[in-house]
Parts: structure tokens; C-alpha cells; sequence
């Protein structure tokens, strides 16, 4: 598990006195103010967050530190991090995506399929990528398909669709 949790992105530039446009990974995302004081990635920028209006794709924002356009637009693609610490804690059903990444998944008879590789979330639930070998499954991350994560033991087992023969 890692010690810290992206949170956020910096999208761009918002109007022309150095608000952001910022992406949220947040269930409710308008909770990442409440996460802050936030990182990049490398731990050098520090900001704390203040919420102005919901723009397009995003949440408008003033960030300690950005007081120009340019200030803004330069931050652009910037990835924003929390320590786990100040996160909530979740019920045994939900995970955070970054505890999913890496883990080894084998199917219900124990044969390996591969390792999460990523998680995608298209508005109809999330998918994991399991990569193996040259093979990648798309697995919906439901009950049915994801029976059980086994976060301690680094764990998936999956009963893919079709996977009955």
C-alpha cells in the first residue's frame, strides 16, 4: 500500500487570475479541498485548495502559490497526492484504485491471469486491466466478476465472462 494517493489534476488554466481548472478522482469531488494541504507527485509543491465554482470537466480553484494565468497554465497535467493518513477509511467492499494496482489476479481454480495494470471508470462502473503475458482481460470490477481482493495476501480472484468452458 502506498503511503500517498493521487487525489486530483491540474486540467489547466480557469480565466485569467490564476485559477485552475482541476480534476477531481474524489467519490464526491468536491471533497479534495478537504484532503488538502495537496503534493505533486514529487513532494516539492505544496498547495492548499480553495474551491470556486464548478466549471466544465472539473471544479474551479485558487491554489496557494498560483496567482497568474501563466502561474496556472504551467502547472497543467500536475498530479495532486495526499497522505493516506488524512483519507477515510473505507468499508471491506471498497478500495482505493491505487491498492488495486499491481496485484496479482488468478481465476476461481487458481491459474494465474496477469496483474492489474490500470483502472478505467467510462461512467458504467470499473473496469480493471489485468495484463498477462501478451493476453489483457478488461474485467468489469463487480461481485460477480471479482468475487474476492485479498488485499493482504496482494490477491484478486476473478471468474471472468465466458470463461466457463
Amino acid at each position: 500500500m502506498t503511503e500517498r494517493i493521487c487525489v486530483g489534476a491540474i486540467a489547466g488554466a480557469f480565466g485569467v487570475h490564476g485559477e485552475v481548472r482541476l480534476k477531481s478522482f474524489c467519490a464526491e469531488p468536491a471533497d479534495i479541498a478537504t484532503y488538502a494541504p495537496l503534493t505533486s507527485e514529487d513532494g516539492r509543491r505544496v498547495f492548499t485548495v480553495t474551491l470556486t465554482r464548478p466549471v466544465t470537466g472539473g471544479l474551479g480553484a485558487r491554489l496557494s502559490g498560483v496567482a497568474t494565468r501563466e502561474d496556472a497554465e504551467a502547472l497543467k497535467g500536475t498530479t495532486l497526492w495526499t497522505p493516506r493518513s488524512v483519507l477515510p477509511s473505507l468499508p471491506d467492499d471498497e478500495f482505493y484504485h491505487a491498492d488495486l494496482i499491481g496485484l496479482d489476479v488468478v481465476d476461481t481454480g487458481g491459474q494465474p491471469l496477469g496483474r492489474v495494470r490500470a483502472i478505467y471508470d467510462h461512467g458504467a462502473g470499473d473496469i480493471l486491466e489485468v495484463v498477462g503475458g501478451s493476453t489483457i482481460l478488461m474485467l468489469p470490477f463487480t461481485r460477480a466478476v471479482v468475487p474476492t481482493v485479498d488485499l493482504s495476501a496482494r490477491r484478486i480472484v476473478a471468474d471472468p465472462p465466458g470463461a466457463e468452458e
